[in-house]
């Protein structure tokens, strides 16, 4: 792909000069700082001294991290799944395939002016973050993997939004059908990981002998909570490697699983794009 890339410049003219986007990340700021004090008053007033432990900042991270998954999952779709079907909407999408930009210019220019706005607001969180560090418990290395997989989860699911977008004409048939994708990822994930363990332990009651649980372990690797979870707290990928008798690590298994799925929808979703003309790009 070229580096001068017409559609990914102009997305962003058009979206960081609305002053929605900027009143947007202003607001998820001040959201984040009074939780973050309101954390950190509370747990004093709770413990009765007047410090702040390096425990408690932990959980402070932990659930900023959470906080940041949940952002990223619940509205990656929302700006992904438009930016093909809102064109073809808006009877814009054969004027911009009648241009010298290639498809895998225009698919990938519309998916990084989509991210670039949630990008934008994990970056400007950053601040927020460095309370953590006042008071210690955190390593800049958990710091680093956290964010990350963030982006890898962000890449992944905006990916999967472009697609839905090329595939599907209607934009509110897109959007549920990557909000569909995303609660099979982050939820109904979790739910068959938990079945799964259930009936391995059901047969090691009935049999007596312990087997692996692959099907389970695939289940969780794939699930971004438990894989947070993991990176924060080996605890839980001991666990987990105990309860399915794979040792293989999560984090891998979910680099390959998302960094896959990527690669795919925008390989599909850039042959799609211009499956009805005669001469493709």
């Amino acid at each position: 792909m070229k580096l001068n890339n017409p559609v990914l410049f102009k997305e962003l003219k058009l979206r960081f000069r609305s002053v929605k986007s900027f009143n947007g990340i202003l607001f998820y700021l001040i959201a984040m700082c009074i939780f973050v004090f309101g954390f950190i008053f509370t747990t004093m007033n709770i413990t009765g001294v007047s410090y702040f432990r390096p425990s408690e900042s932990f959980i402070l991270f932990t659930l900023l991290a959470f906080i940041q998954l949940g952002l990223v999952l619940f509205i990656t779709p929302g700006l992904t799944a438009g930016t093909i079907s809102s064109e073809r909407e808006k009877q814009t999408l054969p004027i911009l395939l009648t241009t010298s930009q290639s498809s895998l210019q225009i698919i990938t220019g519309k998916l990084m002016a989509s991210i670039a706005f949630l990008l934008l607001l994990i970056v400007a969180g950053l601040p927020v973050y460095s309370l953590v560090f006042l008071f210690g418990g955190i390593s800049p290395m958990d710091f680093a993997r956290v964010f990350l997989f963030l982006f890898v989860t962000v890449l992944a699911i905006g990916s999967v939004g472009v697609l839905f977008s090329t595939l599907i004409r209607r934009t509110v048939v897109s959007m549920i059908a990557s909000y569909g994708t995303m609660l099979f990822l982050s939820i109904v994930t979790g739910f068959l990981f938990l079945i799964a363990i259930q009936m391995s332990a059901y047969s090691y009651f009935g049999t007596g002998a312990s087997s692996s649980s692959i099907i389970g372990y695939l289940w969780a690797a794939i699930n971004p909570a438990v894989l947070f979870a993991s990176i924060l707290s080996p605890e839980v990928g001991n666990g987990i490697a105990e309860m399915t008798q794979v040792e293989f690590p999560i984090w891998v298994s979910y680099l390959l699983f998302y960094l896959s799925l990527t690669v795919l929808s925008l390989v599909v979703a850039i042959k799609r794009l211009r499956v009805n003309m005669k001469h493709t790009k």
